[in-house]
């Protein structure tokens, strides 16, 4: 390198603070003039060159990055994919005698050994840099520059700098915000760890705003819109904020997988203070119920309004749907997953341990593991150079706070391909994904002195089936087998023996003599406030004839599998032929299970069953979701780009109660930010009614989403497509 310049010390004043100032945007401004540190100066052989402008070419050089839907002024690039910029002097420049530097700097001491000052030369002075930089062409005083910014370089806001060097010291441009600009991950390059090859999948994985987050049960899969919002007014800086909140260095911000699992730590507030506090309480008084919200701009904006101060609240749907904007916003693929029957297994063993009394009542003193209903997580997309080739692809990220990850609450990134292979050695976190999806489900009975044994197991129960929204449509794709070989085939033994190899206790309750008979219970969807039947199918595999006694419990029962309190207990018993199958049905009551009801309202039934010919015991539960009242959007006239419409929410309180302190959002990115209305009361069968009038800007597709929420119903959500002309 034949010249170099010194970073100037110290740094001169702080000024032109931004809104929403991160460390990524902070304007530490190198001096204005530097002296000449050599020999003594010569008489000047042509008239020195100043700056008059600099032009950043934001819509053209958006259009060519992928990035015109980010409603921000500033310019927004990927990274390793060349930009325009052009410089204006106040004479031509002439590359053979004048000295030119572009300086792009970011945070609060650049430093060009650490990647956070870029220095690349448009003049006499060549040198080598990790940005490419070119003149790609000059017109009178204009010269128009190409930079590509390297494709490991740091993901951020960059301030812009034009220093001219002569023999008598440096001129450097005053800092400029108009001229900061973004540099993001760049899933159309192939040098990029997060390149997606499809543009379908970048189409949906990165730019699609709008989303489906699934839930209900796997018997009766139920969904909610979600905005995403990652292009909207002051999220991509409320993005940059979180890692400057969660103090990530600088230096880790160039790296997806240290982007990512830095990420799955600071949505959540547990140990960092992170974007939001998770809340299963039922008691949302002093925050937004988890139920209520629409989407992750509200959410984020708020965090970064409120000086980093943690949202409250969130269950795990809202801290995927706030992870997956934070990664669609930087640049990097990413979807929200629902895994149904999903095992949060308090011991690590492998084991959802189901604890019955002597009378088959579930013991809920000593039930300590759950399976929630669904439970949504995160996958991004990226190559893993940290592991064998197999393992690059979709990869586990969580940040709903449940297991510490290296003292954090997070989760991942582990590659889908080794969680599904039992390959549990590699990093980060596969053992408890693992178990999440392929846990037992032990059923124990205790006696009266606290002795237990083991009565039935059920290997099929935990993660029944994994979905996310499919590409370009609405409706959900089975993922189910990415994660795990069909139950019972080779593939799924030899990934139980890898995961034994790689420490998950061996399953060693295979002594349980087989019963010869199978129990299940089967419901039909059925709203809150419904009475209902709940059906026992006995089937007997045997050749002798089987008489069943059965005690059948039921409780109310979060989301997340944790018995409330139990409304139901009810004897059967039933006789069946050999190799025959009998029904037996048991009536259940809204006045049974409504007073005990709890949010996101689920009714839990265990069946304890014996057979009295030969004493052999069984058991089987199923969860019946019952489901909220219906919200219904209405659109009046056609949308067109600058005239006005009206959209009108609609609700009718189904109840023979009142609904209180309700609270009703609507929202649709692009169209309006989230309007919110509250009210005091709605009356038994009364209605509300909500118009709000909308004038649209931009052409194209758009989705409504409201969502209706109070502490007696939750989970009351619409949506409705709709398309501007």
């Amino acid at each position: 390198m034949s010249h170099t310049i010194s970073t100037p010390e110290p740094w001169g004043p702080q000024r032109g603070r931004l809104t929403l100032a991160s460390s990524n945007s902070d304007e530490v401004n190198p001096p204005e003039y530097e002296a000449f540190k050599g020999p003594s100066p010569r008489a000047p052989t042509t008239q020195a060159l100043s700056v008059l402008g600099v032009d950043m070419y934001v819509t053209d050089n958006k259009k060519a990055h992928n990035t015109s839907k980010y409603k921000n002024t500033n310019l927004i690039v990927r990274r390793n994919k060349e930009f325009i910029i052009i410089i204006r002097f106040d004479r031509p420049l002439n590359n053979q005698q004048d000295n030119v530097y572009l300086e792009f700097m970011i945070g609060n001491t650049p430093d060009e050994y650490k990647g956070t000052q870029i220095t690349v030369s448009i003049g006499k002075e060549k040198r080598d840099g990790n940005w490419d930089g070119r003149v790609i062409g000059m017109q009178g005083t204009e010269v128009t520059v190409g930079i590509t910014p390297d494709a490991s370089c740091i993901i951020g806001r960059f301030r812009t700098f034009v220093a001219v060097v002569t023999d008598f010291g440096r001129q450097r441009t005053q800092r400029n915000p108009d001229t900061d600009f973004y540099v993001l991950f760049n899933p159309w390059d192939p040098e990029d760890l997060v390149y997606m090859p499809r543009d379908t999948d970048r189409q949906e994985y990165v730019m699609n705003d709008v989303g489906i987050i699934y839930n209900g049960e796997y018997n009766n899969i139920t969904s909610r819109a979600w905005n995403f919002g990652q292009f909207e007014n002051g999220v991509l800086d409320a993005c940059l904020l979180v890692l400057d909140a969660g103090k990530v260095p600088l230096l880790f911000r160039g790296n997806a997988i240290e982007v990512v699992r830095q990420g799955s730590a600071l949505i959540n507030s547990q140990d960092d203070d992170g974007v939001l506090v998770g809340s299963w309480s039922g008691e949302y008084s002093t925050g937004t119920a988890p139920t209520a919200w629409t989407g992750s701009p509200e959410i984020l904006l708020k965090y970064a309004r409120d000086g980093c101060v943690p949202v409250c609240f969130a269950q795990c749907w809202v801290f995927a749907g706030v992870l997956n904007t934070f990664m669609r916003c930087l640049g990097i693929p990413a979807r929200v997953i629902s895994n149904y029957c999903s095992a949060h297994d308090n011991t690590g063993n492998l084991k959802t341990d189901i604890i019955l009394d002597e009378d088959g009542r579930v013991n809920r003193s000593r039930t300590r593991d759950s399976v929630w209903n669904y439970h949504s997580w995160n996958e991004v997309y990226m190559k893993r150079p940290d592991l064998p080739e197999k393992f690059s692809g979709w990869q586990v990220i969580d940040c709903t706070p449940q297991e510490t990850s290296d003292g954090l609450y997070r989760c991942g990134p582990t590659s889908v391909n080794a969680i599904r292979d039992g390959e549990l050695s590699y990093p980060f976190d596969a053992r408890f994904v693992f178990a999440e999806l392929n846990s037992d489900v032990v059923y124990h009975q205790s006696d009266k002195y606290g002795n237990t044994k083991i009565i039935s197991v059920d290997t099929t129960y935990v993660g029944k089936l994994l979905i996310t929204k499919s590409v370009n449509s609405n409706a959900y794709e089975d993922i189910t087998s990415a994660y795990k070989y069909p139950e019972g085939s080779d593939k799924d033994k030899q990934a139980m023996q890898m995961a034994e190899r790689r420490g998950v206790p061996t399953r060693d309750y295979s002594t349980i003599p087989e019963a010869g008979v199978d129990i299940e219970l089967q419901a039909d969807t059925i709203k809150i406030g419904d009475n209902f039947k709940l059906t026992l199918n006995i089937k007997n595999q045997t050749s002798q004839t089987c008489t069943l006694s059965a005690v059948i419990t039921g409780c109310v029962v979060y989301y997340t599998g944790i018995t409330s309190s139990i409304f139901k207990l009810d004897n059967k018993a039933a006789t069946v032929d050999p190799w025959k199958t009998s029904s037996v049905m048991i009536d259940v009551t809204a006045s049974e299970y409504m007073p005990y009801r709890v949010e996101q309202s689920n009714l839990l039934f265990v069946v304890y069953g014996r057979i009295e010919e030969n004493g052999k015991t069984l058991s089987a539960m199923r969860v019946v979701t019952l489901l909220p009242p219906d919200l219904t959007i209405k659109v009046t006239g056609t949308p067109w780009v600058g005239r006005d419409f009206m959209v009108t929410v609609l609700f009718r309180n189904p109840f023979n109660f009142i609904l209180k302190n309700i609270q009703l959002r609507l929202e649709s990115p692009g169209l309006i930010t989230t309007k919110m209305k509250t009210y005091d009361h709605i009356a038994p069968g009364g209605s509300l009614q909500y118009t709000e009038t909308i004038t649209p800007q931009y052409p194209g597709k758009s989705v409504l989403m409201a969502c209706l929420d109070c502490a007696a119903v939750r989970q009351v959500t619409s949506q409705l497509e709709i398309f501007v002309q």
